[in-house]
């Protein structure tokens, strides 16, 4: 039997640093239906930055912006473009999960600390990973505030569209470091290894990446490490690492359980996708089997399917969300498959193809 070396309750949220963090969030809100709960900045008497926190059940997502040249963070998203900049965990114990995980080798970002308002305190700390990437460990079982302290409650509702909790969020880092990351997360959370893909399973006659997922030890928390392989052209993983600046979180997965509804409210509000050839679907039904949605319906909107041995998921990916081709999004809805579309990775990987040609970094 498996034992949980390092408990984490799941991701707490996930916070974007960003150069216009108020239109940020009106994107966030108009187009993926989320809530803006909770703001602090100038207005709250915080007078280096400013946040917002957008939710959408229990997806909670955080952009914040530099109010000040020389803020620490205004030299990163220089150099980066708007990124995702810290992946945090809701911990029960978060001296402990500090103290365990820089005993087992992690960098110091932010030592314990105590945050307190009229609504409660927070504990919270945080660690160094690949890249500008920190992950932040908070316990607020003694909070009843919206967010953090010192964030104001806010009541701008979005519509939502039906998005539930982050699936999993993949990492993009150079050649020849995903096991160095991988062995990381091991050592230092406690997560294991779920699935490998070597430059066979994701290539196209073009391009190829190497990658493995790694799992915390309740399956909540699933973080695939990418890295590039060597290929006839530059992988999509060359061009965020290019474009990006060194290695990051290349997308978040956002899970869903009715993907048509979600995916075409996005679609009616401007959010681009992916598309894949008609041929994908004529040969749909012998690849996969039976399925409960109309495949007609599925090929309108360009949502791929894949089976494994416990079910079925569908997926699609947005285009880029920034100026650069670096962050994007993937909406999944499970089926009871709990693996991560790998009969889809050739469709997938040759729709990239066609918008690396585009923009003219294949």
């Amino acid at each position: 039997m498996s034992t949980d070396t390092f408990p984490i309750r799941k991701v707490d949220h996930i916070r974007h640093f960003v150069n216009n963090a108020r239109q940020s969030a009106f994107f966030y809100q108009h187009t993926f239906g989320f809530s803006v709960e909770a703001f602090r900045g100038l207005e709250t008497g915080h007078r280096d930055q400013v946040d917002y926190m957008l939710r959408q059940n229990d997806l909670k997502l955080v952009f914040s912006a530099p109010l000040r040249p020389g803020h620490p963070m205004a030299d990163k998203i220089a150099r980066h473009g708007d990124f995702v900049q810290n992946i945090a965990f809701e911990v029960d114990d978060v001296d402990w999960s500090f103290k365990t995980a820089v005993a087992r080798g992690a960098e110091v970002s932010i030592e314990p600390e105590t945050l307190e308002d009229d609504f409660g305190k927070v504990r919270h700390a945080a660690i160094k990973t690949y890249g500008d990437t920190v992950h932040s460990f908070l316990n607020r079982d003694a909070y009843t505030g919206p967010f953090l302290p010192g964030f104001r409650p806010e009541n701008q509702p979005g519509e939502p569209i039906g998005l539930i909790e982050v699936d999993h969020c993949v990492g993009n880092v150079e050649l020849g470091k995903m096991n160095y990351w991988v062995k990381w997360y091991e050592d230092v959370l406690g997560f294991k290894n779920l699935i490998s893909f070597d430059d066979k399973d994701i290539s196209t006659d073009y391009t190829s990446l190497m990658s493995k997922v790694m799992s915390n030890g309740n399956g909540r928390v699933k973080f695939p490490i990418n890295e590039p392989a060597p290929g006839k052209k530059k992988s999509q993983i060359d061009e965020y690492l290019e474009f990006f600046g060194g290695p990051g979180c290349q997308h978040v997965a956002m899970r869903t359980d009715d993907i048509v509804h979600t995916v075409s409210r996005l679609m009616a509000r401007g959010v681009q996708f992916l598309s894949v050839p008609r041929s994908y679907y004529d040969m749909l039904p012998d690849r996969v089997g039976n399925i409960d949605e109309d495949i007609e319906e599925l090929a309108s909107l360009g949502v791929l399917v894949d089976r494994d041995d416990e079910g079925y998921l569908l997926q699609i990916f947005t285009k880029p969300v920034t100026d650069r081709p670096t962050l994007f999004y993937e909406i999944i809805h499970r089926k009871g498959a709990t693996s991560f579309g790998k009969g889809n990775f050739k469709a997938l990987f040759e729709s990239i193809e066609r918008e690396q040609a585009l923009r003219g970094t294949l």
